[in-house]
């Protein structure tokens, strides 16, 4: 993590619009970054809907080679979608919040104003985040895909439990029986592998977590590894549809005796905090936590 000496001059904007909220809020979002003598750029689609008059770009990796920080309305769902669309490009991200509950969006839509001030003021530190990883074959075609949460294997429309062989640096672990498996990030703990029973693990912290979604077995837990190990993950049902998904983004299937391998990528999204903000605090804020030692 280190904080950002340059100054942030082109704003890029990047919306989803199923949220109710999010053309008033990208509208006095730009309002603000204006009124501030900064320039503002944005997805040809956001700024149609929004109404706004500035240089637009068709796609979002595009627009993020040419702004110096994007800000994204949504939820984490559009969180993710900007991370997959723009990844491999070194623009640093601010997710605002114009859902419900969102880990990956850092500020409210209704604190906007002040946090851009704190912004403006450099206030803030860039953060990079790893990605992982899936390299395999399913149905005789090699995969590759990267996430910024999960990479999950489970079944697909029909609820049936799938048996899964799963090593850590080619030494066996176990086989589990369940409705499949997550691969999470430090990032994705928070996630889909937080609602299935796993760790909430510091952003810091250089782990993955292997947990299983219902196993058959209640041994099972979640097992926390070194993110410089690879995981083996190997189908061993017959004729059971298996879907291995990266962020929910992008998805294959998986036959029986397909192998993939999940490890730390490279390659990074950078994510900006405001100076004064807190992972715990997120925590306990957004679960609710009363901080109490009753």
């Amino acid at each position: 993590m280190k904080k950002k000496t340059d100054s942030l001059r082109k704003i890029g904007l990047i919306a989803n619009f199923d949220k109710a909220a999010g053309r008033e809020v990208v509208s006095r979002a730009a309002a603000l970054i204006t009124r501030a003598k900064r320039t503002v750029i944005a997805e040809f689609k956001t700024a149609g809907l929004a109404g706004l008059r500035c240089p637009t770009f068709t796609s979002p990796v595009a627009l993020a080679r040419e702004a110096d920080l994007l800000l994204v309305f949504g939820g984490d769902g559009t969180m993710l979608r900007a991370v997959h669309e723009i990844h491999g490009v070194d623009t640093p991200i601010l997710g605002i919040n114009v859902g419900r509950l969102g880990f990956l969006t850092a500020i409210s839509s209704n604190d906007l104003e002040e946090s851009l001030e704190k912004i403006w003021e450099r206030n803030y530190v860039i953060e990079s985040r790893p990605l992982i990883e899936a390299n395999g074959h399913c149905l005789g075609k090699g995969i590759h895909m990267f996430a910024f949460n999960d990479i999950v294997v489970s079944h697909g429309a029909v609820s049936r439990v799938i048996e899964l062989d799963v090593q850590v640096d080619n030494r066996p672990l176990t086989r589990y029986r369940g409705d499949g498996l997550i691969v999470s990030s430090p990032t994705g703990s928070t996630a889909y592998s937080l609602s299935a029973g796993g760790p909430i693990i510091s952003p810091e912290a250089r782990v993955f977590a292997i947990t299983p979604i219902c196993p058959h077995a209640i041994s099972n837990r979640s097992v926390v590894i070194s993110s410089n190990s690879s995981v083996q993950v190997k189908l061993l049902s017959r004729g059971m549809e298996t879907i291995v998904a990266a962020d929910g983004q992008v998805q294959a299937t998986l036959g029986m005796d397909d192998a993939i391998t999940i490890h730390r990528s490279r390659r990074s999204a950078k994510l900006l905090h405001l100076g004064d903000s807190s992972f715990f605090a997120a925590v306990r804020k957004k679960l609710h936590w009363s901080g109490s030692s009753v």
